[in-house]
């Protein structure tokens, strides 16, 4: 990723990116997946995917997420598909460790993970559906590394950007990038602009007709 396109991103928040492709007739807005600790911050990079199914008779040389931590390049985000499910962890703290050494900026998991004392320690964020006590081992293993993938509802390819926030989790695919994050930031300024208004005492229905709130993203 561009580190123009980065700093543009953190500027705005996951609902504007949300409204942007909304607007543009785009799948990106995931649902349920929230921050793990209170002090996850705001993260933006590509995505490195991993694909996890359930342990069986074909097992997996490695943990699940090594190999997407030795994939991933300074800056991306490791995008974990558990398939929702919240009885069994699919990330923890030896592999935050690991992840926060390589430069990686965060983990957004569709499912549950565990050790969440080490992502506060390590400064590390980690975005997921739920926090489970239970290991991955003999439960759940890795099926691929960098495939395309759902997650949480989008379908989501190796390189799609990633954005995380308090609000949640959204992707944006690689090939939309400009206009998306074009559209995000003409959005951002009209909802600047409005609460500016609001608060220098202009009224609702004021600001709601001259803005056409409602129909803001066409």
């Amino acid at each position: 990723m561009k580190e123009e396109y980065r700093t543009r991103l953190k500027k705005l928040s996951t609902t504007n990116v949300s409204d942007a492709l909304d607007g543009l007739g785009l799948k990106g807005s995931t649902y349920g997946i929230r921050p793990t600790w209170e002090g996850c911050k705001k993260i933006v990079g590509n995505a490195v995917t991993v694909k996890v199914v359930p342990a069986g008779l074909t097992t997996s040389p490695n943990h699940l997420g090594v190999k997407a931590i030795e994939t991933a390049k300074e800056g991306d985000i490791i995008l974990i598909d558990n398939s929702g499910r919240l009885d069994v962890s699919c990330w923890g703290g030896i592999l935050t460790n690991g992840a926060k050494v390589k430069g990686i900026e965060g983990v957004v998991i569709d499912g549950a993970c565990r050790d969440l004392d080490d992502y506060v320690e390590a400064d590390f964020s980690v975005y997921a559906r739920g926090v489970v006590v239970a290991t991955a081992r003999g439960r759940i293993m890795e099926e691929a590394t960098n495939v395309m993938v759902q997650f949480g509802g989008v379908q989501v390819r190796p390189a799609d950007i990633v954005i995380a926030d308090r609000s949640g989790v959204v992707i944006i695919p690689q090939e939309n990038m400009e206009e998306v994050l074009q559209k995000a930031e003409e959005l951002f300024q009209k909802e600047k602009d409005m609460i500016r208004e609001i608060r220098n005492g202009v009224s609702m229905l004021e600001v709601d007709t001259k803005y056409n709130y409602e129909n803001m993203l066409k």
